[in-house]
């Protein structure tokens, strides 16, 4: 059964437009999990930015506390961030790139270009029973690259084939490139999941995709919710993956 992980983020950025820098404020990315988890989700993606410009430490701790699924922790490969991962211990760990100036994560991480680094990151999560997915294009040297470092899981940035979905020669193109990797990524033993740009339009199409086991969609799901309220916007992407 394929599994959907919500990734409430920007119900924090919601909130720090109003209340940056307060103790309180609303939405609750914390309630925002929870009604999540009822409406069916199998999973909450979080992103502890370097900047903390939505997820903030406090949050971190409170929604590990009340996520009774699966905790997916998204983060940069800095000591500081990793020392955090360390001591919240979430289900999985997800690696991403970071760029100060970008609005959202925009591309895949470079694992070819720093094997060693996470290639040790990952050994230390594990030791300490924490799984490990990379966050990564699919591209088929960075895929050998993740096999490399030991880690159990990939997640393949769609963010390509969600931009190109209007233009049907672009599209078959990019969901080309993601079967491939799938294929690549599970004859090396890996675990596939994906994410970024999916939404209730395109993700019917990524149903050709094989072997994916999660797909973590946030902006979507929230952008529903404004008009549906989130319970209902979660379980519309459900009945989505389950077609």
């Amino acid at each position: 059964m394929l599994k959907l992980g919500v990734n409430i983020d920007h119900v924090a950025t919601l909130r720090e437009a109003r209340y940056r820098g307060g103790a309180h404020g609303e939405p609750d990315p914390v309630t925002a999990a929870q009604i999540c988890e009822a409406a069916g989700a199998h999973g909450i993606t979080i992103h502890l930015r370097e900047d903390r410009r939505h997820i903030q430490d406090r949050d971190v701790w409170k929604i590990r506390e009340a996520v009774r699924t699966r905790l997916n922790f998204e983060m940069a490969n800095t000591p500081e961030i990793v020392a955090i991962a360390l001591k919240l211990k979430p289900e999985i760990v997800c690696l991403v790139p970071e760029r100060r100036q970008e609005v959202t994560t925009e591309g895949g991480l470079d694992v070819a270009g720093n094997e060693f680094a996470i290639t040790e990151t990952r050994r230390r999560l594990n030791d300490a029973g924490i799984e490990v997915s990379l966050f990564i294009a699919p591209d088929q040297a960075q895929i050998a690259a993740a096999a490399r470092t030991g880690s159990q899981f990939i997640e393949l940035h769609t963010g390509a084939f969600a931009e190109h979905f209007a233009d049907p020669i672009a599209r078959a193109a990019e969901l080309a490139r993601l079967v491939a990797g799938a294929q690549q990524a599970r004859s090396l033993g890996l675990r596939v999941n994906a994410g970024h740009g999916l939404n209730y339009v395109n993700l019917p199409t990524l149903h050709r995709v094989p072997d994916l086991e999660e797909l973590n969609i946030g902006h979507s799901i929230l952008s529903r919710a404004i008009t549906t309220g989130l319970a209902t916007a979660v379980k519309d992407m459900l009945a989505l993956m389950a077609a």
